[in-house]
């Protein structure tokens, strides 16, 4: 796509506007049956990961369609392959379900709604991939965990594609400077929230109040210096023999401290790691490699501070566009810096025994509630909120101008989508059954 500030919006919207003739709109919404054996791909996906995590993954996927479609994204992938696209591209999150947003710190403290997941992520990729994964999550959620009517369903998914457009233009509409520093703060999203209760439960997340998440705990609980083993989420695997559970964490955190900003080095310098866990998060990424390192101060009343270790694979978008040509650990972390509205301070790739990873601030816990509340009492109103969302995260990366142009004025793009989207919850409700029964 073409990004030259030289020219006037009035050209770049034109030239996303003459995309609409070599892919009309309506052509979006197109979706056939593909020729291809689900079970045989999410089997392929299985390869590398830890054999003894591989029945929780199944575990999880299996609980309804929902989930089953958070855990298949490389089917999504290879879908969206050979659909039309108007060839406008963007650095893509590469699996923006409804579940990875979320709420989280920035560094300067303010609380944050934004793309919360990028194991995926991969430049060069279609809008419409994002943009179409995410409708189609709206759609099963609405039709499999809500309860809706297809129209209903519809509807709603058509409400987060028309909130991508809208906020695409106003995005369109201010300096290329303020388009990249927009953000989303969460008293914000509170604000626009359609039922007090909502706001109030929001709230009571971020306060910290009843959260039940997969964020480590201490043993013993607040000042402790190990991290408490909790079921199948977060546990110590001392005792595996696989070699793909294990990895020298010291030796990458060597890495990342060599490779951090002069500041958040120095910041890093006044922790002391004490205990590092394994955690299984999400569905797609059970049975890669994943790990909590726990530092502390010598002051036992300091809040703890949480490092993310995380094994980066191959990208499932690699099904659309061109192979990463780097480490995977660089891609994630590259990704995230350009989608993300607000920096993580010791982001950075990692290299250990042939395998690429990357290290993160694993957010606060008191704010990992906010997605699930939101997305099971205010669904419409969460739908929109990451359409929003996912439209300022494109816009870091391409010319909102132009995708502006393509999408238009009209509700022809969202309309598209609501369809594509119906096609989508279908096909995964097909792909789930057999999943089930296999």
């Amino acid at each position: 796509m073409s990004f030259l500030i030289d020219r006037p919006k009035s050209e770049r919207y034109a030239e996303g506007k003459a995309r609409r003739k070599i892919t009309p709109r309506a052509a979006l919404g197109a979706f056939s049956p593909p020729d291809r054996d689900p079970l045989a791909l999410l089997a392929r996906s299985n390869e590398g990961r830890i054999t003894s995590l591989i029945g929780e993954r199944r575990t999880r996927m299996s609980k309804n369609p929902f989930g089953f479609l958070r855990g298949a994204a490389c089917l999504m992938a290879t879908d969206l392959a050979p659909a039309v696209k108007p060839g406008l591209e963007v650095q893509a999150c590469g699996d923006a379900h409804l579940m990875n947003f979320g709420a989280f710190l920035s560094p300067e403290g303010q609380i944050l709604f934004d793309v919360n997941d990028f194991d995926e992520t991969l430049p060069g990729v279609d809008f419409t991939v994002d943009v179409k994964r995410l409708a189609a999550s709206v759609a099963v959620a609405a039709r499999h965990k809500e309860r809706h009517t297809p129209r209903d369903a519809r509807t709603l998914a058509e409400s987060a594609a028309a909130s991508y457009r809208q906020t695409m233009f106003a995005l369109a509409g201010m300096s290329p400077l303020d388009a990249w520093l927009a953000r989303t703060p969460l008293d914000t999203v509170i604000g626009d929230l359609a039922e007090r209760a909502i706001g109030a439960n929001v709230r009571a997340a971020e306060a910290g109040v009843s959260v039940a998440d997969d964020f480590p705990t201490l043993e013993p609980p607040v000042i402790g210096r190990r991290i408490a083993d909790r079921n199948t989420t977060v546990f110590h695997f001392d005792e595996s023999d696989d070699p793909l559970a294990h990895a020298d964490i010291d030796y990458i955190l060597a890495q990342t401290r060599s490779r951090l900003s002069p500041g958040a080095a120095k910041l890093l310098r006044r922790y002391e790691k004490c205990d590092a866990a394994f955690r299984a998060a999400g569905v797609g990424s059970v049975g890669t490699f994943c790990a909590i390192a726990l530092f502390r101060t010598q002051d036992p009343t300091d809040a703890p501070l949480f490092l993310q270790i995380k094994e980066a694979r191959t990208s499932v978008l690699e099904a659309l566009a061109p192979a990463w040509p780097q480490r995977q650990g660089e891609r994630v972390a590259q990704g995230q810096t350009v989608m993300q509205g607000a920096g993580d301070p010791f982001l950075c790739a990692a290299r250990e025994s042939g395998r690429d990873f990357y290290v993160r601030l694993l957010r606060t816990r008191r704010l990992n509630g906010v997605a699930d509340i939101l997305e099971k009492r205010a669904l419409p109103d969460y739908a929109r909120l990451c359409g929003r969302t996912l439209a300022r995260a494109h816009a870091r990366s391409a010319d909102p101008v132009v995708l502006a142009g393509y999408m238009g004025k009209s509700d022809a793009f969202e309309r598209a989508l609501g369809a594509f989207a119906m096609a989508y919850e279908r096909q995964n409700l097909a792909d789930y059954e057999a999943f089930v029964a296999g």
